[in-house]
């Protein structure tokens, strides 16, 4: 998923409810869970803040330095705060990599945003920058810097989106997951999910494999996000189609990592949208895009639907470059918080 340094392509362990009325404790209810038997991970319950008729909340990506016109537009349940990632240069946590963990601008716009009765997402990694699993030493240090972050912002929930080079070095895959089982020992209502670039054949050997990491380590993960963005040049058809293919891969994929039912795989997952233009040339994803994955969420029960971001539900203006994915407008035509209302049902 594109971070707000550049542009850039792209946006577990986990077991959905094996048992009727599990839950976990904090403001997280909505993604509680128990552990089958023979696994160690668990995954989410469906939300009790989401909507009477629809398990699958709106948790859309905002920024967590600067506040949007459309942030509230469908009434999110969550928001997802990007991004938490090192300075560059050690272990200390900063927004974007440039605003103190403390800044008290970024903490008046989190408590802004947490006004109507919505929680917030920590969000660790995205495209760009040095994550800190790259720059921490060990994984208590690493455990502490991502510790510090969820305080500040006053959240028990952690998102990790991890992919690039990210995903593919094993050394700060197996920390990460070895400083989240450790944080998780001293916060038994931190609950986790990750974020992962996925293509319509489901996610890729080391997406599965960081799935592995955090179940060897015991990892208790609420969700898998995946990505359903930035393709390739090959993918050139419908948007909407390959968002719900994707998520019928990864389905099966979870159910057979994780030992799920058909029904506790869907609860486990989430769906992430990257809206209007993509980062790849030939994808576009429409607001009829927005509607037919709602509309799927909503019938399998998937745990939440996102969409990067709301700083882009609106048009762009006439003077805007929309070449490419725009950093603050979607590059179709639109009313501002389309894509927010279309995912929210």
């Amino acid at each position: 998923m594109r971070s707000f340094l550049k542009p850039a392509a792209g946006v577990v362990c986990l077991v959905a409810l094996a048992c009727a009325g599990c839950s976990s404790g904090g403001d997280d209810t909505s993604d509680g869970a128990s552990a089958p038997p023979g696994r160690s991970a668990t995954a989410p319950s469906p939300s009790p803040s989401a909507t009477e008729s629809s398990a699958t909340s709106y948790a859309p990506y905002v920024s967590a330095t600067t506040a949007s016109a459309t942030d509230s537009a469908g009434s999110p349940t969550a928001y997802n705060l990007a991004f938490v990632i090192s300075d560059g240069n050690d272990c200390t946590p900063k927004w974007n990599g440039t605003y103190a963990i403390g800044d008290t601008a970024v903490k008046s716009r989190i408590s802004a945003l947490k006004k109507s009765g919505a929680s917030v997402r920590v969000s660790f990694g995205g495209a760009s920058g040095k994550e800190l699993a790259s720059t921490c030493d060990s994984a208590s240090e690493l455990a502490a810097a991502y510790g510090a972050a969820l305080d500040a912002a006053g959240s028990t929930r952690a998102d990790f989106d991890v992919e690039g080079d990210q995903l593919t070095d094993s050394d700060s895959v197996a920390l990460r997951s070895e400083a989240i089982a450790l944080l998780q020992k001293e916060r038994s209502d931190l609950t986790v999910s990750f974020t992962l670039p996925v293509m319509p054949a489901g996610l890729d050997d080391d997406g599965l494999a960081l799935l592995e990491s955090a179940n060897d380590h015991s990892v208790k993960v609420s969700t898998v996000n995946i990505m359903t963005m930035n393709y390739g040049s090959s993918y050139a058809d419908d948007m909407g189609d390959y968002a719900i293919t994707s998520a019928e891969a990864a389905h099966d994929q979870l159910k057979e990592v994780f030992g799920l039912s058909d029904a506790n795989a869907w609860q486990g997952l989430a769906l992430t949208s990257m809206i209007g233009v993509n980062d790849v040339d030939n994808e576009t994803f429409g607001l009829s895009d927005a509607a037919q994955v709602r509309e799927f969420a909503e019938k399998k029960e998937v745990a939440w639907v996102s969409m990067w971001s709301t700083f882009r539900d609106q048009q762009c203006g006439d003077g805007d470059n929309t070449d490419d994915a725009a950093t603050d407008c979607s590059g179709v035509k639109q009313s501002a918080g389309a894509f927010a209302k279309a995912f929210a049902g």
